[in-house]
């Protein structure tokens, strides 16, 4: 590791907000160090679902073949049951009319392949801890960083971009400490083998027991299952909620799920983590630096999906950082258009996905929509709509949707 060199862009964090950064920086002739404090390939706790915003910058990107050739699931449509367990599946359509479909893919698998795409363009350390930031006259112009063997780094550079996830070192310094449990997800997740019927869907349960939360049943490779559950952080604690043991529960004793899960295995551990949900606004900004992905708070607060908006928030962050070197302009008040992009890209999809959420708290209501698309065809097509047009979100804001429901 060269410690003398002035980088344009250092880049903490390498996962897919990171890389993807550091490949578009890459590609544009920019100098840039990537640093994970992790050895590659390595596991993420997550949902592991592939959004169709993945799959446009992946395309970009010229890896969309190498998601089809690596292990994964495909998925063409979503699955859901209400309180009441009315269950509806509802397939994805595209432009042609025919069926679409999307991927679920292993952080392990999915991360490392990002990783390894994006040290073709870059200086790309793994194994190297990042532990404070280096400032001068007042301002962030560097990092220290210490290896596995405990060896101390010092790295400069012009730009520095956060994308070291939800406890985010860079982010800390850029706006202090932000944990809002109205505005967190807290979520456990294992992989099992030998559930029975999956239908290449993505399953998203509203079980009673864990309302105002839900269950999942995400397919992968090879018969294998993401399995997990998410409640926000706030009712969590209200509630005095221990959510691994409610997962648990939901999977041994209730009647959709008990026979599914009667001769499955789990094959990994539980692991807990964190959503930062991206129903607020949080500071992304300031004098030589911007956040992505998690360390900005960038993930839909109805799905719980990360990936797409890490990805989108990496390829503005590297359009952003290269117009401000080539400006020769890395103050705060010009990486405002960093903001200004991002929010204008993403923010009217959070606030509906935020809508979303907060009428997928009332029991009620999910009772009424999902039974309504268990029997109607056209029920089923205008709420595959919302999923399929991210700008038709905005009708479950609307009463005129569900008194379309009513009466389809």
């Amino acid at each position: 590791m060269s410690e003398e060199i002035l980088y344009d862009a250092i880049v903490v964090g390498g996962g897919p907000g990171g890389s993807t950064t550091a490949a578009f920086l890459g590609k544009k002739g920019r100098k840039v160090l990537l640093l994970d404090k992790e050895k590659w390939p390595r596991d993420k706790t997550c949902g592991d679902a592939i959004s169709g915003k993945s799959v446009g910058i992946l395309k970009e990107m010229g890896l969309t073949d190498a998601v089809e050739k690596a292990d994964h699931g495909e998925i063409t449509g979503l699955t859901f049951s209400s309180p009441n367990s009315s269950v509806v599946t509802i397939r994805f359509k595209g432009k042609d009319g025919q069926i679409a479909k999307g991927y679920v893919c292993r952080r392990q698998v999915y991360d490392n392949m990002l990783w390894q795409n994006a040290k073709k363009y870059c200086d790309a350390y793994e194994g190297t801890t990042v532990t404070s930031v280096v400032r001068e006259n007042g301002k962030i112009v560097g990092v220290k960083a210490k290896d596995k063997d405990g060896k101390e780094y010092e790295f400069r550079g012009k730009m520095i971009v956060g994308a070291d996830g939800v406890s985010s070192l860079v982010a800390r310094e850029v706006r202090g400490a932000d944990v809002d449990p109205d505005h967190t997800c807290v979520a456990y997740r294992g992989y099992y083998s030998g559930i029975k019927g999956m239908n290449a869907t993505l399953e998203i349960h509203f079980v009673k027991s864990i309302m105002p939360g839900y269950f999942w049943i995400f397919p992968l490779e090879n018969g294998l299952a993401n399995v997990g559950v998410g409640m926000i952080m706030g009712d969590m604690k209200k509630g005095n909620v221990d959510l691994q043991k409610a997962m648990l529960d939901v999977i041994a004793q209730n009647p959709l799920f008990k026979e599914r899960f009667a001769d499955a295995t789990l094959v990994s551990k539980i692991g807990a983590w964190s959503l930062p949900f991206g129903s607020k606004k949080r500071k992304v900004s300031t004098d030589n630096v911007l956040l992505v992905g998690d360390a900005a708070g960038l993930v839909d607060p109805f799905s719980g999906e990360g990936i797409g908006n890490a990805m989108t928030s990496g390829k503005l962050a590297a359009q952003a950082v290269d117009e401000a070197l080539t400006a020769g302009d890395t103050s705060a008040i010009a990486l405002v258009k960093y903001d200004e992009r991002l929010w204008k890209e993403i923010w009217n999809e959070l606030s509906m996905s935020y809508n979303m959420q907060k009428l997928g708290r009332r029991e009620w209501l999910l009772n009424f929509v999902v039974g309504k698309a268990a029997k109607s065809d056209k029920a089923r097509e205008a709420i595959a709509g919302t999923f399929s047009n991210e700008q038709a979100k905005t009708d479950y804001a609307s009463p005129l949707f569900y008194l379309k429901l009513l009466f389809s």
